[in-house]
């Protein structure tokens, strides 16, 4: 199966990392897979290297003429089978294109805030395949008046190598944050903002803390509130015990540095990407019960489910998963759990089935190539 993938957003989020790991997954299962991308953005840093063609270009909106140009040249070098896309402001463009040439296209979203109404009736109508990345975001779209059948859920797919833990890597880390090496070391990777959970984190830590001596916490990330949580963490009695490493591109090297994960979200989640690598890591998770959450894990035995914002019950798992005896099993299931699920294989086989149920339909393209064959 020929796919163009269309992505030319330059920011570094959680659709543009779905994005790359569904194009290198398709790779990896013997497509043949060319992709739009923001030149030297971190989508086309991503791919660099995976064995699809890049074009490089930029949609700034659905009337860029431009994105037009740049996203035809490819069509016209690699006669896809599919369209695929990732970001609004390539919907339109992918399917006033497909439409017109007779290629199908299938379209990812990612949030769920409510489409302008034009475009939520018409877009999963005139893509041959509309995604969720959750079953909760399905819902949502469902609850916003889109017909069941056009929804179909595709979660994130997770390249286990890369999550591979590294006994060296965790002792370089640790040595370099000033963590003893036989510490538990609780880690937050994400956005610094006060919705992400990070101030019951904190208060639930630095509870545990005082009563388990070997416990650290691991903060990754940055955002608007990261100062204040410095300052939250400064007025601690044991606040010498919370490491910020700042943001950094590729976190997976970290997860060879934790003993656990917490993603302690109190607004929504669509899905929760870094609860699924964390588990690829062995590592069990302790997330909030909240939107698309609860279907990266299973509560109780590869992490923990608890109420968002309470500090009690987020203190009591951690102090549980401070055992040995609890916390190993659980990453043991969770690595078994992810490989099951969400391994690039897999996702990579549905992806690839579910765009084969789609009847072909005779693009611009292929009629070419019939006419000059006779």
């Amino acid at each position: 199966m020929k796919l163009l993938f269309v992505g030319t957003n330059p920011e570094p989020t959680g659709a543009a990392t779905h994005f790359v790991a569904l194009a290198q997954a398709m790779v990896e299962a013997g497509h043949s897979v060319d992709a739009v991308v923001y030149p030297d953005g971190p989508v086309a840093q991503g791919l660099s290297g995976s064995g699809a063609r890049l074009y490089p270009a930029h949609f700034r909106n659905a009337f860029d003429l431009r994105g037009y140009a740049a996203t035809l040249a490819a069509i016209r070098r690699q006669r896809p089978d599919w369209l695929v896309g990732n970001f609004g402001k390539e919907y339109w463009p992918l399917v006033l294109l497909g439409r017109t040439l007779g290629i199908p296209v299938a379209l990812f979203r990612h949030r769920t805030p409510r489409m302008k109404r034009f475009s939520a009736f018409l877009l999963p109508r005139l893509a041959q395949r509309f995604y969720a990345v959750s079953r909760h975001a399905r819902q949502a779209y469902l609850d916003q008046g889109i017909p069941g059948h056009l929804v179909r859920v595709m979660h994130n797919p997770v390249n286990l190598a890369s999550c591979r833990p590294d006994p060296e890597r965790r002792r370089t880390i640790l040595r370099s944050l000033a963590i003893p090496e036989d510490a538990i070391v609780l880690g937050y990777f994400g956005r610094m903002h006060g919705g992400k959970g990070i101030f019951t984190l904190m208060e639930a830590a630095g509870e545990a803390m005082a009563r388990e001596p070997r416990l650290h916490c691991l903060w990754l990330g940055d955002g608007p509130e990261a100062p204040a949580l410095r300052a939250q963490a400064a007025t601690q009695a044991l606040g010498h015990r919370h490491h910020f490493a700042g943001w950094h591109h590729d976190v997976h090297p970290f997860y060879s540095a934790i003993s656990m994960l917490a993603f302690p979200s109190i607004a929504t989640e669509t899905f929760g990407r870094v609860s699924v690598e964390a588990q690829a890591a062995g590592l069990p998770v302790l997330a909030s019960d909240i939107g698309g959450v609860p279907e990266t894990l299973r509560d109780g035995i590869t992490g923990r489910l608890l109420p968002p914002g309470d500090v009690p019950a987020w203190r009591d798992a951690i102090l549980a998963l401070c055992d040995p005896a609890v916390r190993l099993p659980m990453g043991a299931a969770a690595q078994e759990f992810v490989q099951r699920n969400f391994s690039t294989a897999v996702i990579a086989e549905q992806f690839a089935h579910s765009l084969a149920e789609v009847r072909p339909r005779r693009s611009l393209f292929s009629r070419g190539s019939d006419a000059s064959r006779g």
